[in-house]
């Protein structure tokens, strides 16, 4: 049995990440800092004409109809840059219940699974929320919103409030699980490729970087905490693509799979994050040096969805 990604699915991430590369780079982050709306610009209308937003979107709704599996890498290149978008609420979360409307132009954000907060919701069309177990949509001109304080700028949060009348429901206790899932296991890819790139960004440092006449990265101390990373990064990865399948083809253990990847990625980003600031010394804390934007996203996303203990927990009641 052949357990690889197929040439379809890694020539779609090269895309994406040709893309990305090419539209998102630091400065794109950098901006939605302080731009009007804390995004990207044009690189979320050219992700929705690639069908990376309605990816998971039925096919009757203009959507693609495709799988966790299929989506997974392509959320993991949205980590790689630091995508200022609200990939996962829109992309993995709403696609599967509201095809129609992610399918198309419109940004959809949400509101489930316990968190307090909704991402970018000052700059949605549609929000996708819950309550006492159910979802509902509601449109953005219904939404009352309180402005939240969030330590990645990137990120505007918002706490939602609105009225019974303005909402449609659109699923039950099942499809807010199911949901729930999705967003978990698309932090966990977007941790996957911020710790990738927190990586990267020390390799080179410590490539450049001189100390006593010599690189530091030919430091012991320095190697060392690089590849804890790498090592912790690479026993992430494939308990992140381990639940992408069982998802995809609805294996009954497939959110105890969520909880395994969502925690191993998120202890995974903590670890790197840690260990990039420490072989970056004072830069690393700089608001000029890029590297704080990857950091701050991992914080954020690390106890976004489900921290690391929710998730051990939820792992731990399912093997009692």
């Amino acid at each position: 049995m052949d357990f690889a990604f197929s040439e379809d699915q890694l020539s779609f991430r090269d895309a994406v990440r040709d893309l990305l590369t090419r539209e998102c780079g630091a400065s794109v982050v950098r901006d939605a800092w302080s731009n009007s709306d804390g995004r990207s610009g044009q690189v979320w209308d050219l992700l929705s004409e690639m069908g990376v937003l309605g990816i998971l979107a039925p096919e009757v709704d203009g959507g693609m109809g495709m799988t966790m599996i299929d989506l997974v890498l392509l959320v993991e290149e949205c980590g790689r840059v630091a995508l200022p978008e609200p990939i996962i609420e829109h992309a993995a979360v709403s696609a599967p219940i509201i095809g129609g409307v992610v399918s198309g132009s419109r940004t959809v954000t949400s509101f489930i699974g316990g968190s307090p907060f909704a991402l970018y919701a000052d700059s949605c069309e549609v929000a996708l929320v819950e309550r006492d177990q159910r979802l509902f949509t509601v449109e953005r001109d219904a939404l009352r919103l309180t402005t939240e304080i969030a330590v990645d700028g990137s990120r505007r949060l918002s706490t939602l409030a609105w009225s019974d009348s303005d909402a449609t429901e659109v699923g039950g206790p099942l499809e807010a699980a199911a949901a729930f899932d999705r967003g978990a296991l698309g932090a966990a890819a977007l941790l996957l490729g911020l710790s990738h790139r927190m990586l990267e960004m020390s390799v080179e440092y410590a490539s450049e970087r001189r100390q006593f006449g010599a690189p530091i990265g030919s430091f012991q101390a320095v190697k060392h905490h690089l590849a804890n990373a790498r090592i912790a990064l690479e026993f992430a990865r494939p308990l992140v693509t381990r639940a992408a399948y069982s998802l995809s083809v609805g294996d009954p253990d497939a959110s105890v799979h969520v909880s395994m990847a969502k925690a191993q990625a998120s202890d995974a980003a903590m670890l790197t994050s840690a260990h990039a600031l420490q072989c970056h010394g004072a830069i690393g804390y700089s608001f000029e040096y890029d590297l704080h934007m990857w950091m701050k996203r991992a914080w954020a996303l690390s106890s976004s969805w489900g921290d690391a203990s929710l998730h051990r927990a939820r792992v731990a009641k399912a093997v009692l």
